[in-house]
């Protein structure tokens, strides 16, 4: 059995530029794969960006130059990994932790109503220290008693006919 696999041999003038290539590739996002970085993928559009990001390592040019480069060429998706900071991206950024914070509020609100309900204080005030009169306790007991001597059938008129 044999394997075939791209190696990608390149010599650099020190350690930091070979550091500062397996950095730069490991944050790059593949055009043609688009759910893996330039070092995973083994694309031929990623061999070239490989080799562009290498050319551009031995010019001595700095991350943020390779990565404007980058961007002007193939736009944001190349470095979504870590998307930039403006207008367009915003909603990458803020809404995420927007959306927990309001799940975290509606969460504790909900709780705190599921309390005061289980409490039986369900917003009602009901004056307590205040007795039914004697007139009041009769039209009560007189409603209650009216109530069970009511025909509990529920169907009506309509139906019986």
């Amino acid at each position: 059995m044999t394997a075939n696999a791209a190696i990608d041999v390149y010599d650099f003038d020190s350690p930091q530029q070979e550091a500062q290539y397996r950095g730069l590739i490991e944050e790059f996002r593949c055009p043609k794969c688009q759910n893996q970085n330039l070092a995973a993928s083994d694309a031929p559009i990623a061999q070239d960006l490989k080799q562009k990001v290498y050319d551009l390592i031995k010019d001595r040019r700095s991350d943020a130059e390779i990565r404007v480069y980058m961007q002007e060429r193939y736009g944001d998706f190349i470095i979504s990994y870590k998307p930039p900071m403006r207008p367009s991206t915003w909603i990458l950024w803020f809404f995420p932790p927007l959306l927990l914070l309001v799940l975290i509020i509606g969460w504790f609100w909900q709780s705190k109503r599921r309390q005061v309900v289980a409490r039986g204080q369900s917003g009602v005030t009901v004056n307590s220290t205040a007795a039914l009169t004697s007139t009041e306790k009769a039209e009560l007991d007189r409603l209650l008693s009216q109530a069970e001597s009511v025909d509990h059938d529920i169907t009506s008129l309509e139906d019986k006919k």
